[in-house]
């Protein structure tokens, strides 16, 4: 992971009656020389619109050292950028819930949750209650001052597993250009149909798809998508694997399994049916009302100390009990078949 970026910011919080101000300031790193400067801010704080940030700096609130600039200014890097956007409290429509949260670790910066599968991250059409972000702002009260209440990430809503969550705007600008940097690692366990006969690389540009516009697809006109993955186990008809991002776009590792002819089992939107396996573990593959994915690694820097922190959690209750089923059923027809030989297990939902 990269460690050595010149890039810091530093805020402070403080609410009005009808307003909250925060000040941000910070350090335009290298990456982003020769945009304009309405460009670079977009890019390094994508939690606010470019029409917003274009406001802020036509309303003089946005300094390039010590002068107001206008957006088509450009930067070359190692500007000293300070900020004091204005929010609008009646902008908050989301309201606080009481919804129990699985947090695996918090501190001042941030905290990573263990998300179940059915709960929706962000509100959105259809789902405007009972979703992540709403039982963050029950946990958290002070997330109200942070865009999307400090998500900086997603998981599908039938995803299980690992995301954070930054606790201030310091933290959430860090992690978001780490993202961009893509020096967060997450690592899933997905179980995919048929048998995969070798580890290996996915490297295709996924977009929304030109007819159905709710999937994405593997497609020329997409954002640059890489995933790899390595086998864990092969169960007849299906093999579990362990699958890292280089990107993370929307439905990546979905997208990049269905298009190597592996979708994942379980899968609403690009599953596929069993092949050339027994009727029991056809059934359990089947029957499977989610899709078989689960964010179990998540390793990245830490926005105030800049350790190296990680953490890893086992397969949630109804994953560990299809693949419990699976081995069980693959073990007798592999004994059937050969009751001299037993076969090998990888225990792919244990803690390391």
């Amino acid at each position: 992971m990269e460690t050595d970026k010149n890039y810091n910011v530093k805020s402070s919080l403080s609410a009005g009656n009808e307003t909250n101000e925060s000040n941000i300031n910070l350090l335009i790193p290298a990456e982003c020389a020769g945009l304009r400067l309405d460009q670079a801010l977009a890019r390094l704080l994508p939690n606010w619109s470019r029409s917003r940030i274009q406001s802020w700096i036509a309303d003089k609130r946005v300094k390039v050292g010590d002068l107001c600039c206008n957006a088509k200014q450009k930067v070359w890097g190692n500007e000293h950028i300070q900020i004091s956007p204005l929010f609008d409290q009646s902008e908050n429509t989301h309201s606080a819930e009481a919804i129990t949260l699985n947090i695996v670790h918090e501190d001042d910066a941030l905290i990573v949750i263990n998300k179940p599968a059915g709960m929706v991250v962000h509100p959105g059409n259809g789902n405007r209650q009972h979703t992540l972000l709403n039982a963050l702002l029950h946990h958290e009260p002070q997330l109200e001052k942070i865009p999307r209440a400090g998500i900086v990430h997603r998981l599908d809503k039938n995803t299980s597993g690992l995301l954070v969550v930054a606790k201030t705007i310091e933290a959430q600008t860090w992690l978001v250009h780490q993202l961009q940097l893509r020096a967060v690692r997450r690592e899933y366990l997905a179980l995919v149909y048929g048998k995969v006969n070798q580890s290996g690389t996915v490297d295709a540009p996924v977009g929304r798809h030109p007819v159905h516009r709710t999937k994405m697809t593997v497609t020329a006109r997409g954002k640059p998508a890489r995933t790899h993955y390595t086998i864990l186990e092969s169960l007849g008809g299906c093999t579990l694997l362990q699958c890292s991002l280089e990107t993370g776009r929307t439905h990546q590792i979905r997208v990049h399994m269905h298009s190597i002819n592996h979708p994942l089992v379980g899968d609403p939107v690009y599953g596929g049916k069993p092949r050339k396996t027994i009727p029991e573990i056809g059934r359990l593959l089947t029957e499977f009302p989610r899709q078989a994915l689960h964010a179990r690694r998540l390793a990245l820097i830490h926005p105030e100390n800049k350790h190296l922190l990680q953490w890893q959690t086992e397969a949630p209750e109804d994953l560990a009990h299809l693949l419990s089923l699976l081995r069980k059923h693959h073990s007798d027809q592999f004994m059937h078949l050969d009751p001299n030989r037993a076969p090998s297990r990888y225990a792919a939902t244990g803690s390391q």
